[in-house]
């Protein structure tokens, strides 16, 4: 929590400083009313003194109402430190996670990514809204009112005494029974999220198959066991404020049973003495009690609000593995160049990728094929540093992508991943999308690189065309014109070296032909990347590079390929006759 705090800025800890004022000033406030009770009382033995007890009532009145608007003044300071705090935590949470790479990701997860960014951060901001007040109340208005009653009398001090040592044992107790099960919560909040998002990217499939049933027994058992932890802890805290209340009564109860015993045995000229000390001790004891128990509120508070900052400092302490580099130029445009790539995923024994080679230079046209788990995305995904090599060295542009800065590095870049990707905003916005150093998507351009992707025919029926909207997720578009739109955003960036990741698996065989002869006439100065399952989409390629259980099995043309490698054969022949592979 500590930590956490370190991210205060210096104009919080000003306001804090102000707010600290007011809290001293409202504390005193509240402390002189007992006094001007004790004159009041004193001031009914003279006959005639009415006026002057209006007085002490009107002093009693207007402390008050200093005091409340005291406490609305440190309100609103501590709500706008809160607020600010929180929101400098979430902006520091999402620009990390946006500096992972995807080991950090996978290690998080998502849904717990999601619920650190939120529940976490609303967790921390109530401690600081609700617990900065009662943290700089509870201790000065406990210490000041003990000390006004402390040499007063020796039964009521130890009154007190003993009430605060039975709460105190009180509130460990309590905090010892649920400061692991509040740990438990927050997992099973991540657990909720996570079931959540998948039943939500699921719900065709889930449909589809008839399986709602299925997955509201998964989520009602989560939900079930975050429902009797949270109980538990409910019922457990519950106990603290009849407790309270028993004390802080039981504390009056003792004041006045012992008062009425000392005002029996005094003589006639200090009973009335002893009547109004007992009357002030009485408030002050109230006092101390109740800056205890804001001390109990902030421990209610505290054990889930630390765990939420442990949360949170674990993900902005993490470092991501992936380094950013210092090269921004480079001699060559448009290589690329494997040499040696070994390649395994975290907390993999086995090697994904193991010593491939090849070299592609500008104007190539380089295919990947293999079968299903042979490693084809995760070699593309080496190259803009979704992951670092294992072993091995991969040079763009003859330099090593790892001595790059990324941002120069994915400058060069045209990446299509696998899975069209569309953000909610128009069309201009997404084939626009991101930047480029000294370089500016026109709309010219953007116009271009759709009829290139051969998108254009459905985005000029769309209604308002290339300010046409599209649905997060590209909901309200098809697969095959998401995949086209994702092709155009790439081609609006006029990289050096394109990535297409299976990018044409989604589209017609006509289409497939039309856009990729396009594409090769569009793309000729630059270097292209293509991973496909598909022989025809692939076998004009200058360079195929065959893999299969992550190894190169084979490299070279469509015709060489078909020749000597028998994986490659197999391939081929499962898509297309001989009789069609012989006369191409």
């Amino acid at each position: 929590m500590t930590k956490l705090f370190k991210n205060l800025k210096k104009k919080d800890y000003l306001m804090i400083i102000l707010s600290s004022i007011f809290i001293i000033f409202q504390v005193w406030l509240e402390l002189k009313i007992p006094d001007y009770m004790s004159e009041i009382t004193r001031l009914v033995q003279i006959s005639g003194a009415i006026n002057d007890i209006l007085v002490q009532g009107l002093y009693m009145v207007l402390c008050a109402f200093a005091s409340f608007a005291s406490s609305c003044v440190v309100g609103y300071i501590i709500a706008n430190v809160a607020s600010g705090f929180s929101r400098n935590i979430r902006e520091k949470l999402f620009n990390k996670v946006e500096e992972f790479g995807m080991e950090e990701i996978k290690k998080f997860q998502t849904s717990s990514l999601i619920t650190r960014t939120t529940n976490d951060v609303t967790n921390v901001e109530s401690m600081l809204t609700f617990g900065l007040h009662m943290m700089i109340k509870a201790p000065i208005t406990a210490i000041w009112a003990i000390g006004k009653i402390v040499n007063r009398s020796f039964e009521w001090t130890a009154i007190i005494g003993g009430a605060v040592l039975i709460l105190l044992a009180m509130v460990i107790t309590l905090m010892m029974i649920v400061l692991p099960r509040f740990k438990i919560v927050q997992k099973l909040i991540d657990n909720i999220n996570g079931l959540t998002r998948e039943n939500l990217k699921g719900i065709r499939v889930i449909r589809a198959f008839n399986a709602e049933e299925t997955e509201q027994n998964k989520f009602e058992k989560v939900n079930n066991k975050l429902t009797n932890t949270q109980l538990f802890n409910q019922k457990v805290m519950s106990l603290m404020s009849p407790m309270m209340y028993l004390i802080m009564n039981g504390v009056s109860l003792a004041i006045y049973f012992m008062g009425s015993i000392l005002i029996s045995k005094a003589l006639l000229a200090d009973k009335i003495t002893l009547f109004s000390n007992m009357v002030v001790f009485s408030s002050y004891a109230m006092q101390v009690i109740m800056s205890f128990l804001m001390l109990a509120m902030i421990f209610i508070m505290y054990p889930r609000a630390a765990i939420s900052a442990d949360r949170i400092n674990e993900v902005l302490n993490t470092k991501a593995k992936i380094k950013n580099g210092k090269v921004r130029k480079s001699e060559e445009v448009g290589t690329i160049e494997f040499k040696n790539v070994s390649f395994k995923y975290p907390d993999s024994d086995e090697s994904v990728l193991e010593d491939i080679s090849f070299k592609a230079n500008k104007g190539d046209t380089v295919a990947i094929i293999g079968s299903t788990g042979s490693g084809k995305s995760t070699l593309v995904n080496l190259i803009p540093r979704f992951y670092d090599v294992t072993n091995g060295t991969i040079y763009v542009d003859g330099v090593d992508v790892r001595d790059y800065e990324i941002s120069s590095l994915h400058d060069r870049l045209g990446y299509v991943p696998q899975k069209a990707i569309m953000f909610n905003g128009t069309i201009n916005y997404n084939v626009s999308y991101g930047k480029k150093a000294n370089y500016k998507v026109t709309d010219e351009k953007i116009k271009e690189a759709i009829e290139v992707a051969q998108a254009k025919e459905f985005v000029d029926k769309m209604p308002k065309k290339y300010d046409s909207n599209i649905a997060q997720g590209g909901t309200n578009v098809s697969g095959g014109q998401k995949q086209r739109l994702s092709i155009a955003r790439a081609i609006a960036r006029d990289p050096e070296i394109y990535i297409f990741d299976d990018t044409f698996s989604a589209l017609d065989y006509k289409t497939d032909y039309i856009l990729r002869k396009e594409l090769k006439e569009y793309t000729k100065e630059a270097t292209s990347i293509i991973v496909a399952q598909r022989i025809g989409t692939i076998k004009n390629a200058d360079k195929i590079i065959v893999l299969d259980k992550g190894k190169m099995v084979g490299m070279g043309t469509h015709k060489e390929l078909l020749k000597k490698c028998k994986v490659y054969q197999e391939i081929a022949y499962s898509q297309l006759s001989k009789e069609e592979l012989e006369n191409e």
